[in-house]
């Protein structure tokens, strides 16, 4: 059976041409204009995707607090925050409030849809038993391809699709300087170099938040980044 998967945008040539490609990928789609029909179908049946905009005709922040509902009925259901907003509040504030990935409407809908079909992999495979052919381990961290998870000291560090493949592209060769054309490459994503740069810096604080003496992610300036499992010297910043 096909996967279903909602869209909640306000702007309707927009809303339909998401809906056509993914129809197109064999999908089933629903689209809602507004938070308040979406809720009533959502307190109906939940959907096995979301893709939301933040702003929703005249709320503001509907995208928000759409998402904290959904998240309240549904601990695992994928979430994507699909937005013209591209600005760190609230792509931090996204994440913070349970969206899965954060993507703004500049994507191209190639990688829009190599996303969606990320998360329904990631969420196939956190059913699957862990598998060590698929794991990467340097120091303290662990990063597991198959289930799309990463740990550091044992817990785990809730990360976007993005953030997970950047960290998986610099962890599997440390010590080797990564290039922002390198790491899209790695990450599948196609981004300016100061998009590269936030998702560095969202990265260093999600480890530090639980480690506040993680620093192994090294800024090589004019070159790149590299991951450093033993890294005892000076704080860096991207």
């Amino acid at each position: 059976m096909s996967k279903r998967i909602a869209i909640v945008e306000d702007e309707a040539a927009i809303r339909e041409n998401y809906a056509d490609v993914l129809r197109s990928q064999g999908y089933q789609v629903q689209t809602y204009a507004n938070r308040s029909t979406a809720t009533q179908a959502f307190n109906l049946r939940l959907p096995n995707l979301v893709i939301l905009d933040i702003g929703l005709n005249e709320e503001y922040d509907g995208g928000f607090v759409l998402c904290q509902q959904l998240r309240a009925k549904s601990a695992t259901l994928p979430i994507i925050f699909l937005t013209a907003r591209d600005n760190d509040f609230d792509t931090v504030s996204g994440l913070r409030i349970g969206a899965d990935d954060y993507l703004t409407k500049d994507i191209s809908l190639p990688h829009l849809t190599a996303r969606i079909s990320a998360l329904f992999r990631r969420q196939e495979a956190l059913k699957q038993p862990a598998n060590n052919e698929h794991i990467t381990r340097s120091g303290a961290l662990t990063v597991d391809s198959q289930r799309m998870s990463i740990t550091w000291q044992n817990k785990s560090i809730d990360l976007t699709i993005t953030e997970f493949w950047l960290v998986h592209a610099l962890a599997k060769h440390p010590g080797h300087v990564k290039n922002r054309t390198q790491l899209m490459s790695d990450s599948k994503i196609f981004v300016d170099d100061s998009t590269i740069t936030s998702h560095i810096k969202r990265i260093r604080k999600k480890f530090i938040h639980h480690d506040s003496h993680f620093d192994c992610i090294e800024t090589v300036y004019g070159m790149g980044y590299r991951w450093l499992s033993d890294k005892s010297t000076t704080d860096v910043e991207a």
